[in-house]
């Protein structure tokens, strides 16, 4: 039994670590970063102010994970991130088909807790800092509401992967929040105040069939008039979780220090939906439904973006430009938001996709003015039009491990970022990282050690197949088609393809390449044919 008697003042239990690296933000970045400077042999003392890890992908939330393949809305299929977010996702998919958040949760805290040489802080929130001079971290302050206890946190360098950059804002790092007016760099996509200069919050709800009629009654906060919400008549009863992305608000706001002001208008929303579901007669088929998960904190999609070397630009991606400092990419659409969100006229989103997947710098992934401070996630050197692309889940977690990788390095050497680069280090790092599998789009592996070069491959026997048989599946067409093949150069095998007609007509075929290696968008023509097409008969 523990008898205190009554004292001026008490103060928490105060716990001191030190580490070769402080990640501050458990989301899929952090986690990547974390995990990659462990298995190269690194103290990491990971800090995340939430019980679970994942972010905007943990059970809180429960997005999807996102990057350059972008939903097979565009010509990147063949680039999928690898590396640690590849192991995530294979071993989600093993473990997860169904797609259970709470199940996703426990794979990323299994990931992290089979790293030794991780120490795990949940529920912990950096709120100070000390710095050993202006442009320096010395340590941070953090602490924990479950045990009540302050952490002093060590290290020589640190990475903000905390979403909102909380490292860097308490550092001193100059940042930016907002949108860049078309001028600053020549950004066509650069949006319009009527627009809005930052991207909101979100919030997902999900609904189960009880088996028996449930009633709803709203609670008095509920969204009362559904007609506030332009696009009310697309709601139905059987879209939830991340299909109603669009549920969007804040982005008039600061989304930062309004956040609990952004969530009560997003649940007011979601509570006003659902209300609309059950009890406005339009939805019968939803009598026996019921709610059964709301988030109950906000996704946010953008905040701070702090200052590298360099900013990442509109030009950057769609002209694919190429960086010496390449160390991982992106390839996810410029996907900008109407700030009124969901009660925007607007469309929910203007996509723009360019013809390939991009480079990103190491030079955005580090502070330009704290020299010991690492940038991960959505917070990275970029403008807001770049930021609409590289903010996805999958491109930060391939961040993540750019630069936790490079951290290491640094503590190996006692460097700070900037000196990796200036000491002509850069070629260590890429190498590096892709003898992890991570992938750097136009950087071959150069390793002399590697004996898959020299390796023979044996099999027993072989299977030459002379062609592909028809699946004998139809499909009409109404509008121009076409088939990617992602193929070497050389010579290209031939296709026959079969066409049949409700009235003669022709057909006219073209065969296309990528201006660009590394692209599948078709836009030179290398031949053409037209063939005539019989009524009934079938042409080849």
């Amino acid at each position: 039994m523990i008898v205190s008697q009554g004292v001026n003042k008490r103060r928490l239990n105060a716990i001191s670590i030190n580490s070769d690296l402080v990640v501050v933000g458990g989301g899929i970045s952090g986690v990547c970063a974390a995990i990659s400077a462990a298995r190269l042999g690194k103290q990491v003392t990971l800090v995340q102010d939430r019980p679970v890890l994942g972010g905007n992908s943990s059970s809180e939330v429960r997005l999807w994970i996102l990057g350059a393949t972008s939903h097979m809305g565009n010509n990147n299929r063949w680039s999928r991130e690898g590396g640690v977010m590849d192991e995530i996702l294979v071993e989600n998919m093993h473990r997860n088909p169904e797609g259970n958040p709470v199940i996703f949760d426990t794979i990323l805290l299994d990931k992290i807790i089979q790293e030794q040489k991780i120490r795990l802080l949940l529920n912990t929130a950096i709120y100070d800092l000390t710095k050993r001079d202006s442009d320096t971290i010395e340590s941070l302050l953090g602490f924990c509401s479950q045990n009540q206890s302050e952490y002093l946190l060590n290290a020589p360098i640190y990475i903000d992967a905390s979403g909102d950059g909380i490292l860097g804002f308490l550092s001193g790092a100059a940042f930016r929040m907002g949108a860049e007016s078309k001028e600053e760099f020549g950004e066509l996509f650069a949006p319009t105040k009527a627009y809005g200069e930052l991207l909101g919050h979100s919030m997902y709800f999900y609904s189960k069939d009880a088996g028996k009629p449930v009633k709803y009654i709203a609670p008095s906060y509920a969204l009362s008039d559904i007609t506030k919400i332009p696009r009310f008549k697309t709601f139905n009863s059987k879209d939830f979780g991340c299909k109603l992305w669009w549920i969007e608000y804040g982005g008039r706001l600061d989304t930062v220090h309004d956040t609990e002001q952004i969530k009560w208008e997003l649940w007011k929303v979601v509570y006003g939906v659902w209300n609309y579901i059950k009890n406005s007669g339009e939805f019968p088929e939803a009598e026996n439904l019921t709610l059964e998960w709301v988030g109950s904190i906000p996704g946010k999609r953008e905040s701070r973006r702090f200052e590298g070397d360099y900013m990442l630009i509109q030009q950057d991606i769609v002209e694919q430009r190429t960086h010496d400092d390449a160390i991982t990419y992106g390839g996810w659409s410029i996907d900008l938001h109407p700030a009124d969100g969901v009660f925007s006229e607007k469309p929910g989103c203007n996509q723009w996709h360019s013809k390939g997947i991009y480079q990103i710098p190491y030079r955005c992934l580090y502070s330009k003015n704290i020299d010991n401070l690492f940038l991960a996630g959505r917070i990275i050197s970029a403008s807001h039009v770049a930021f609409a692309s590289t903010r996805v889940m999958a491109t930060s977690g391939a961040i993540g491990q750019a630069v936790g990788t490079a951290a290491s390095i640094c503590i190996d050497n006692q460097f700070n970022p900037r000196d990796l680069l200036n000491t002509g280090r850069i070629q260590e790092l890429q190498q590096l990282l892709l003898k992890q599998g991570h992938y750097i789009p136009g950087i071959q592996r150069i390793d002399q050690l590697d004996l898959t070069k020299e390796a023979q491959l044996e099999v027993s026997s072989t299977l030459i197949l002379s062609e592909l048989s028809e699946s004998g599946l139809v499909k009409s067409l109404e509008s121009s088609v076409a088939q990617m093949i992602p193929l070497k150069s050389g010579k290209v095998p031939s296709f026959i393809v079969h066409a049949t007609g409700e009235e003669s007509t022709e057909l006219g075929i073209e065969s296309r390449l990528s201006s660009n290696a590394l692209n599948y968008t078709p836009e030179i023509i290398i031949a053409t044919k037209t063939i005539s097409i019989h009524c009934a008969l079938m042409s080849r």
